[in-house]
């Protein structure tokens, strides 16, 4: 019988493990911490994204980082697939705005359970607190691993220890270094899906707790005058920046932008939002009107209440450089104007990402030239596969990212020890 160890308890891991052991092969786990999926807990804010209602085909497009690679995987292993799973170990999900899948219960402790029922339920051995050291080989072929208690033999080893991002769940790169060790190119660790500081960090620190709802985002390199980014929805600021599900999927992009630390340093990226996308400057501005002749009597800073969030009114007057005691009625037209632009183009210069720590994947890992993607094999060390995170591959939020695991694993897991 083919004996396969598997490194990494997330839920490519577990999914690996799932796939090979379905198909006769005996598999001994490996996770470092004393728990299963650690990571897979606080995705979705504890209630777990699942994956994404979209076709198959659409998570290529919204996976910036080589979606291409994972062609065959995902035709492997559909988030059709997932919900199967899920299903036929007594777990519902639910869809909800923009796609994405969840439990019923939102609880990702449910979808864990998924997983760890079924491998009791295939006599999958495992090794909880337990240090992969070294992973050995044999004329360039796999033969075993070396713990931090035992040595265990092995025909084929599937690596799937995550990324950088969330280190307290157990990603802490370890996986990288076994896999350089044994000649593989580890592409620049960068984190992505990650919040972003600017220049302008009094400015948020002002409004920050602020969530913003529909409105437009966009990431433009002013030095080409190029639009990186754009989308729409919900944001927030922070005592350092920005955040939010618009901005943490702009960062996919902004990581990989050419030359991008250099723009950064010289204020060349800026974020520009439309607080009011779904009117023009001439609805907007016959809008501002109308408010105007109701609060004539008022001042400009009592003005705006009706139209912005409370927290927002005094930067919003600060930028637009109208005297915020100014009566509506002495308001001129520049100055209508003036407010215009600050609500259609609210911008800001990005100055960094936030650590890698705060990320919630990581760009950058094994090179996928290095892998063969129908399999997930190694094209360098014969009965090496690799799942999840570790592999230069990283999707927008949404549930893609999971789904990668998933499909991945799988893929891995049905290859693995076949000759």
């Amino acid at each position: 019988m083919t004996k396969v160890v598997v490194i990494g308890g997330g839920p490519a891991g577990m999914m690996a493990a799932i796939a090979a052991a379905e198909r006769g092969k005996e598999v001994i786990i490996i996770e470092k911490m004393q728990t299963f999926g650690k990571k897979l807990l606080i995705t979705g804010k504890g209630r777990c994204n699942i994956t994404s209602s979209l076709e198959m085909s659409e998570f290529i497009k919204n996976t910036p980082g080589n979606g291409m690679f994972l062609y065959s995987a995902f035709q492997n292993y559909t988030n059709k697939d997932i919900i199967a799973f899920l299903n036929e170990q007594g777990l519902e999900v639910k869809e909800e705005r923009g796609n994405r899948i969840f439990p019923v219960t939102d609880k990702s402790i449910d979808v864990l359970n998924c997983f760890t029922k079924k491998m009791k339920k295939l006599k999958i051995q495992y090794r909880l607190n337990t240090k992969v050291e070294k992973i050995l080989i044999n004329s360039n072929k796999i033969c075993g691993v070396k713990t931090d208690k035992e040595t265990i033999q092995a025909d084929s080893i599937i690596l799937a220890t995550g990324g950088r991002s969330y280190p307290l769940t157990g990603s802490t790169g370890d996986g990288y270094r076994l896999a350089s060790e044994l000649g593989h190119t580890i592409t620049e660790i960068k984190p992505s899906l990650v919040p972003l500081e600017v220049y302008e960090k009094g400015d948020c620190k002002k409004i920050q707790g602020l969530s913003l709802k529909n409105v437009k985002i966009q990431l433009k390199d002013i030095n080409k005058n190029k639009l990186i980014y754009e989308d729409f929805g919900e944001m927030i600021f922070t005592h350092f920046g920005i955040s939010g599900p618009t901005i943490l999927s702009s960062s996919a992009h902004l990581v990989r932008y050419k030359n991008i630390k250099e723009l950064l340093k010289s204020k060349k990226i800026i974020l520009s939002i439309d607080l009011k996308p779904a009117l023009t400057q001439e609805q907007l501005n016959d809008r501002i009107l109308r408010d105007f002749q109701e609060f004539k009597n008022r001042q400009f800073k009592h003005s705006l209440d009706k139209l912005l969030p409370q927290k927002m009114i005094p930067l919003i007057i600060e930028r637009t450089q109208v005297d915020e005691n100014k009566k509506v009625n002495e308001i001129t037209k520049e100055e209508r104007k003036r407010l215009i632009q600050v609500l259609k183009k609210f911008e800001l210069a990005i100055s960094e990402f936030r650590p890698i720590e705060e990320a919630i994947v990581t760009s950058g890992g094994i090179n996928i030239k290095e892998i063969n993607p129908k399999t997930m094999e190694s094209k360098i060390i014969k009965g090496l596969y690799f799942a999840g995170e570790i592999i230069d591959v990283d999707s927008y939020t949404g549930g893609f990212n999971l789904q990668i695991a998933y499909s991945t694993g799988y893929t891995a897991g049905i290859h693995c020890g076949e000759e």
